[in-house]
């Protein structure tokens, strides 16, 4: 689907360069990312971030993963009306997954008149241009690709805010179709980057001073699948752990199925590489694992599990883990929990299974919203108290902690910034330690959470 309205008359030009902008973003790394590409084709056209007062330009980066999220933001965009009535020159943009569903662009014009901009997941670089026309001559635009294999567009601008961390893409879409999921009907399928592409990106940030630069993809180490030179995930990897200098580099997300041996021994034997993986189970059960079309058994993945264990002993290995999937019995959820003790994930994150729209799950039976709510807070004190277990095996330790940020703790100010295995510590320190790598000693944990001071 593809449509743009016309021009309406305008009320009030605006002066573009005066101009500010907020960016509202919910879901995944991907999309914090991807509010990046949006902050930087805004500041090309000299709009520039609201620090304090009331936005000209509000976007909302939508996500429709979860049924939670897009109720989110359906919410917080309909208690924008009351700004367009107060400044009608305002203007109001939505994009993201939510948008890209089926019919769900005109819809979302349709029950929020207001919103002037309507762009699905690979229009996101004519944001710019869109919003400063908007802003000169109040015209209305919807445009939602259809195009299953969008071409990766280069050269967009960042503004970066993450911080000590860089994200880049590698590759964009997903090929799996996993039945619960709609990301390869709102990303579209794999395309890869170019290596020199991604490369040049990865010597600008840390030309840039950035520590810790994090390769994103729906299914990263899936890169190059779409490409004829052979050129995979792995052979990246290696490429990039040639680059010398006191930086580390981190990847998500993995898929199971395509997690080989030989990302396992790069990972391993490469020092600026973290030993922190990323490795959604889904589920503990074969029976749900095969209606959910992941293409691997639990016996596959403990021995994925086996292997990594094997060369990094200590590497932080974390998981998604869901309940509730259609045909759940106790026996499958009791698979599931299994898993977590066997294999003994730094964390998970746990999610009820929410239908979508589109997908074959949706069609299937559901399981009862009483029962999933009994088992995720189950599965939560489960993983909880192994994360308990394995925060106490970090005290008296010293890590090299790269500082990220500065939190409020009990009155005081203090630092926090993550270990190589991706475990978050808390530790006292002067501000300029910001974005600086610092040897910490772990003197407590509290369930999560690590504290420490600096040796």
């Amino acid at each position: 689907m593809r449509g743009k309205a016309f021009v309406f008359c305008a009320r009030i030009r605006y002066n573009i360069a005066m101009s500010t902008y907020k960016i509202i973003t919910y879901g995944c790394q991907m999309n914090v990312h991807e509010s990046e590409k949006v902050a930087g084709l805004l500041e090309a056209r000299g709009i520039t971030e609201c620090t304090e007062g009331v936005p000209d330009v509000v976007v909302f980066n939508t996500c429709c993963i979860r049924d939670n999220a897009e109720r989110k933001a359906i919410g917080q965009i309909g208690r924008f009306k009351q700004l367009k009535k107060d400044n009608p020159g305002a203007v109001i943009a939505v994009v993201g997954c939510m948008t890209q569903q089926d019919g769900a662009g005109l819809a979302l014009r349709k029950k929020f008149p207001f919103i002037d901009i309507v762009l699905g997941t690979s229009n996101i670089e004519k944001i710019g241009d869109l919003v400063a026309d908007a802003l000169t001559t109040h015209s209305k635009h919807v445009e939602i690709d259809d195009d299953p294999r969008p071409a990766i567009v280069e050269d967009v601008p960042y503004y970066r805010t993450s911080g000590t961390n860089a994200w880049i893409n590698i590759m964009y879409g997903c090929n799996n179709f996993c039945t619960y999921c709609v990301v390869p009907y709102v990303r579209g399928r794999e395309r890869s980057r170019r290596r020199e592409d991604i490369l040049a990106e990865f010597e600008k940030a840390l030309s840039d001073g950035y520590k810790e630069v994090t390769l994103l993809g729906q299914n990263v180490n899936s890169y190059g699948n779409d490409r004829a030179d052979g050129y995979g995930f792995a052979a990246l990897l290696e490429d990039l752990a040639k680059y010398s200098g006191d930086h580390r580099i981190r990847f998500m997300t993995s898929h199971p199925k395509d997690m080989d041996e030989r990302v396992i021994d790069i990972v391993a034997q490469s020092p600026n590489i973290c030993n922190n993986i990323h490795l959604p189970l889904q589920s503990g059960s074969d029976k749900i694992l095969k209606l959910m079309n992941r293409r691997y058994t639990r016996d596959d993945y403990l021995s994925i599990i086996d292997k990594i264990r094997a060369k990094m002993p200590d590497c932080g290995i974390t998981t998604d883990l869901m309940v509730g999937f259609p045909y759940e019995e106790e026996e499958d959820f009791e698979d599931t929990l299994d898993m977590v003790r066997r294999v003994g994930w730094s964390n998970a994150f746990t999610f009820v299974y929410s239908p979508r729209r589109g997908t074959p799950a949706a069609s299937m039976p559901q399981v009862p919203a009483e029962v999933s709510k009994r088992r995720i807070m189950k599965l939560i004190a489960e993983q909880n108290a192994v994360t308990r277990r394995l925060s106490d095996g970090y005290v008296g330790g010293v890590f090299k902690v790269l500082c990220e940020d500065v939190v409020e703790k009990d009155g005081k100010r203090l630092l926090c910034g993550r270990t190589d295995s991706g475990r978050m510590v808390t530790f006292d320190g002067p501000e300029g330690l910001v974005g600086e790598f610092c040897d910490i000693k772990v003197t407590r944990s509290q369930s999560a959470s690590l504290f420490g001071t600096r040796v």
